[in-house]
């Protein structure tokens, strides 16, 4: 397990994705099943349980992409109800909050009380990711925040947010270090010529 002490002192900027990386996504979709099968419950008669579990199955086992296909072919609901489905996804208002991963609460508590930025640089749909972003829990972090949205440049793995970051905020690129989890991440890091950790590195689990 890697410590915050643990890490090149040099490192004066960390950059940080968003699901599965400060929280898991689940968290945030569950949370949107739970109220889609509710709306459904409530319009078409639905039972709410079977249909939020059923979402869920789906997120589990085939990916969040087929969830409502799922649905439509169980209880045969209709398709006009996919437009309902997708803004959900994107303006939902949870009835929870979103939790940190605690190894990266920690972490994050770290780099502010070490004098350290942190940005957090996201894939994804802005105005679904910004969503996220005002429903965490982030422990009085949210003043040392700093938030780029890939798509409004260019998803990663392309550089362009990376290098206007870099631009923004006049950083060295060998004082930078990502923490990203998935292969979108590592190809980025390593096109711009930066150090990238996983959060499990992070974690004693």
């Amino acid at each position: 397990m890697i410590k915050y002490s643990d890490i090149d002192q040099r490192k004066e900027a960390f950059i940080f994705e968003l699901d599965d990386v400060l929280f898991p996504e689940k968290d945030y979709l569950f949370q949107v099943y739970y109220l889609f099968g509710s709306f459904i419950e409530y319009t078409e008669l639905i039972d709410q349980k079977e249909a939020t579990s059923l979402m869920v199955d789906t997120y589990l086992s085939e990916g969040k992409e087929i969830v409502f296909d799922r649905l439509k072919d169980k209880f045969k609901i209709d398709e006009k109800y996919r437009s309902n489905f997708n803004h959900l996804n994107i303006t939902a208002k949870l009835p929870l909050k979103l939790l940190l991963y605690q190894s990266m609460l920690a972490l994050l508590q770290d780099i502010v009380i070490d004098r350290k930025k942190i940005f957090i640089l996201t894939n994804g749909n802005p105005e679904q990711q910004l969503n996220k972003i005002k429903q965490t829990d982030w422990q009085g972090l949210e003043p040392y925040l700093t938030c780029y949205f890939a798509n409004e440049i260019a998803p990663k793995p392309e550089t362009d947010s990376i290098d206007l970051l870099i631009k923004d905020h006049n950083l060295q690129r060998r004082n930078i270090l990502m923490i990203g989890n998935s292969d979108i991440d590592r190809q980025c890091a390593d096109a711009s010529g930066l150090d990238l950790l996983k959060p499990i590195e992070f974690s004693e689990v």
